[in-house]
């Protein structure tokens, strides 16, 4: 059975829960153990989480969900480009999957709502799908 942990940002929470809602089911669907999940504050904050679930013997993958809405500055392609490379890094470094079910940059708050389901589902299926390719290798 695969083990996976979630790391959530609460910032932007009425999207965040919605997404960390969908991944549990799509978890479930998929014969996947929840490990854990840690809610951090924003998406800056899920890399940190992520390391200390990659440490545990009982991970075999992260899923990382948050949104990063498009404010008045480029704020959030800062975030979301910093991001983006940790958890690819963090990835590398323990040889586990971080599958990025992260919204953003450029996304405006409607759009953020409408894709929020969808996004977590693929993250889930995203990292399941690389454990088992990683089988091959």
């Amino acid at each position: 059975m695969v083990k996976l942990f979630i790391v959530r940002a609460l910032f932007n929470e009425e999207i965040t829960d919605k997404m960390e809602k969908e991944a549990i089911v799509a978890c479930k669907k998929e014969g996947a153990a929840i490990t854990g999940i840690a809610r951090v504050p924003g998406a800056f904050d899920i890399p940190f989480a992520a390391k200390m679930a990659l440490i545990r013997k009982d991970v075999d993958a992260v899923v990382a969900l948050g949104a990063i809405i498009k404010g008045e500055t480029k704020h959030d392609e800062t975030i979301a480009n910093a991001l983006a490379i940790k958890l690819a890094d963090l990835s590398c470094e323990y040889s586990k999957p971080v599958a990025l079910g992260v919204i953003g940059p450029g996304a405006t708050e409607e759009h953020a709502k409408a894709r929020a389901k969808e996004y977590a589902k693929r993250a889930v299926a995203a990292a399941i799908s690389l454990l088992s390719e990683m089988k091959k290798i």
